[in-house]
């Protein structure tokens, strides 16, 4: 009778080989997937050069004193060497906590939030109104179709330049106003004003991609569904509520998470639609930019700190929202 003795090694681990390093793993999967490497090696290459390298020169800038008055330039014929120092982290602890710091950074930061989580739910909540709209059996599906997704076609600075002009203290949304007998506000002077005209027309752009996106997903979601809910007793709502969403939980997740993302960083609209002006509706990425590129002098190192700081908040809010939805899968499945 053979006995096991605890602790002594088994057949089995004595005869396993011992891991090969990362190097050694490296040179197998190139000799077996060597035609894999060679064709995305260009497009690592471009984003090394488009993405990586200015992504590594902009966290070096924010560790200094960085400005148009002692970068690197040329005058003339004649180069002009860069004379900033290196500062270490004094450029977030001066946009943090420094001196002004909230009407510098935290109340763009509150307004950016609260302008983010408005679009988004104005984004999804009409696109997904629209998309159940046009899953219906409708005369003309296709003309409401195309006439829906112009807004997304039309070129943004087309679209907000429209807009301006419609918003302005004699434009055609102020008149509209008038003959209702409605306050005019003043759209593109006060700052609550501002505010509102910036979030209705991002809603404009935006709708259009969460409408496609989740008529999609409502077409990918089986017929059979809703009528074994329909012969079951199910109301509208009930349907809409236990199969419509659970079948759009997918698509949902990404558009969401997609929508945060490009409202979060929206420059256009912002931009075309204030210019430098507007202090009061700047977003964070909008004043980045006007530290950087819109006063005199340039502070490119404070400009890159703030897009240091957005690239960090949308890591972990992406961190949190993966892992939330993961939680959730796992609870309902």
């Amino acid at each position: 009778m053979a006995v096991a003795v605890q602790g002594a090694p088994s057949k089995g681990s004595r005869d396993r080989e011992p891991r090969p390093g990362l190097v050694e793993r490296f040179k197998r999967s190139y000799s077996k997937h060597w035609y894999a490497y060679v064709m995305i090696a260009p497009v690592v290459l471009v984003l090394g050069v488009l993405v990586l390298y200015p992504l590594i020169e902009g966290i070096w800038l924010t560790l200094t004193d960085a400005t148009s008055l002692n970068s690197a330039r040329q005058i003339g014929v004649n180069k002009v060497p860069a004379t900033y120092n290196f500062i270490g982290l004094h450029n977030y602890a001066d946009i943090l906590w420094g001196p002004g710091s909230y009407d510098r950074f935290w109340s763009h930061f509150v307004w950016t939030i609260a302008w983010t989580v408005l679009c988004v739910c104005l984004h999804y909540s009409l696109g997904l109104g629209l998309a159940l709209l046009l899953n219906q059996k409708l005369r003309g599906r296709g003309a409401y179709r195309l006439l829906l997704i112009l807004p997304w076609a039309v070129p943004t600075f087309v679209t907000v330049f429209s807009w301006r002009l419609m918003l302005s203290d004699g434009g055609a949304v102020n008149t509209v106003l008038g003959a209702l007998h409605l306050p005019e506000p003043g759209w593109l002077d006060d700052p609550l004003g501002q505010k509102a005209a910036a979030i209705l027309v991002n809603t404009w752009v935006g709708v259009p991609f969460m409408m496609i996106s989740l008529l999609g997903g409502l077409q990918s979601i089986p017929a059979e569904l809703y009528e074994a809910a329909e012969m079951d007793g199910a109301t509208a709502w009930q349907q809409f509520r236990h199969v419509t969403l659970p079948g759009l939980r997918t698509v949902s997740s990404t558009v969401v998470l997609l929508g945060v993302i490009w409202t979060f960083n929206q420059f256009a609209v912002i931009f075309l639609l204030f210019g430098n002006g507007a202090p009061d509706a700047q977003l964070l990425v909008t004043w980045a930019y006007r530290l950087g590129f819109g006063q005199q002098p340039r502070d490119y190192a404070q400009s890159a700190a703030y897009g240091v700081i957005l690239l960090s908040i949308l890591i972990v809010f992406t961190s949190f929202y993966r892992r939330w939805l993961a939680r959730n899968e796992q609870a309902n499945g």
